[in-house]
């Protein structure tokens, strides 16, 4: 198994290089890939702030990439819900930090939105200090 970095999952979703994307998807094709958490995580902020894709744009983007038998995740199960809770508004990096807090009773944050919208959504409480 090999581990890949972000740029590798952008060449691939992107397709804005055809060098680049041919090489990974080469990788993709003849490997067991690991996406880290941290991978997930970047890739999904460069597609938003460079590429400008949606919230449904990135969602179907990672579905398709973790629906594919040789790659695996840290947290497959995890990113399920992640995607669900950013499916529904829950900004990426907040649904992100939620879904790796389900050990702790709370998450504190200064951030209003991120409370309103996670209401409900798990015993993780998420408040403000």
């Amino acid at each position: 198994m090999i581990a890949v970095d972000t740029n590798i999952v952008v060449r691939l979703l992107t397709r804005d290089d055809e060098s680049q994307y041919n090489r990974s998807r080469q990788l993709f094709q003849e490997q067991e890939i690991l996406i880290p958490d941290s991978v997930i995580l970047e890739t999904e902020w460069v597609l938003r702030f460079s590429y400008r894709l949606r919230p449904s744009e990135v969602c179907e983007a990672f579905k398709n990439l973790m629906g594919l038998s040789n790659v695996h995740l840290v947290d497959k199960e995890g990113m399920v819900i992640v995607l669900q809770w950013h499916e529904s508004g829950l900004d990426f990096a907040d649904a992100f930090h939620l879904a790796k807090s389900q050990r702790c009773s709370a998450i504190y944050t200064f951030d209003v939105e991120f409370v309103n919208k996670a209401t409900g959504l798990t015993a993780c409480e998420v408040r403000q200090p």
